[in-house]
């Protein structure tokens, strides 16, 4: 639940956390709720950086539509992709460590970056 906590905190706290690294984020959970939350919470862009992605084996493999729906929210916000905001699809990772150990430096370039 690490992305889903992480994309929390820079909603609920943006004067505090400036990015958001949500590796295989679990949006499913108590149906999709979190998609609405993301849509009416995330804060004006500009000032903070979004990473979202996940896998298409296992547990992964249900992600993609919740993920196009806040893909679209964010957009409809003014994140533009490559800037503010990233979402990626690896194709054949599974919900695990070694296959976000395998992409990690994708998401720490993306937030740390000047």
């Amino acid at each position: 639940m690490g992305g889903l906590i992480s994309a929390y905190a820079v909603m609920e706290f943006p004067n505090v956390f400036g990015g958001a690294g949500c590796v295989s984020t679990h949006w499913p959970i108590a149906g999709g709720i979190v998609e609405d939350y993301v849509a009416t919470h995330v804060p004006a862009p500009g000032r903070h950086r979004f990473y979202f992605d996940y896998g298409t084996e296992a547990i992964d493999a249900q992600y993609e539509p919740y993920q196009k729906r806040v893909d679209a929210a964010m957009r409809a916000r003014g994140y533009r992709p490559g800037v503010d905001m990233v979402s990626h699809r690896y194709l054949g990772a599974a919900h695990n460590e070694a296959a976000w150990r395998d992409r990690i430096e994708v998401p720490l370039v993306f937030l740390l970056r000047p």
